[in-house]
């Protein structure tokens, strides 16, 4: 799981970067919790192409929204309020 850091470059780094080298590494599932993105979004990557340094499986809601981990080590895993609190305005 990854928190987005503020600035720019951290952005980047979070949400691109590392995004494809773990697609490439073949980590099963990777989940972005991003508050720099609009209201606040979680993604949920899973199904890993390494050979393309992209995923199949996209989920990305807003904050306020569950999100389930539907495949990997922690299927059924829910990334909701609890963890980024209620949708933002």
């Amino acid at each position: 799981m990854e928190v987005v850091s503020p600035g720019r470059l951290n952005e980047d780094r979070d949400r691109v970067r590392k995004r494809r080298e773990y697609a490439r590494a073949g980590i099963p599932v990777y989940v972005i919790v991003d508050d720099h993105d609009a209201q606040g979004t979680v993604t949920v990557l899973t199904e890993p192409r390494p050979d393309k340094g992209d995923w199949l499986g996209v989920v990305r809601v807003p904050y306020g929204t569950a999100a389930e981990v539907p495949k990997g080590p922690a299927p059924g895993l829910v990334i909701g309020e609890a963890v980024t609190g209620p949708e933002r305005a």
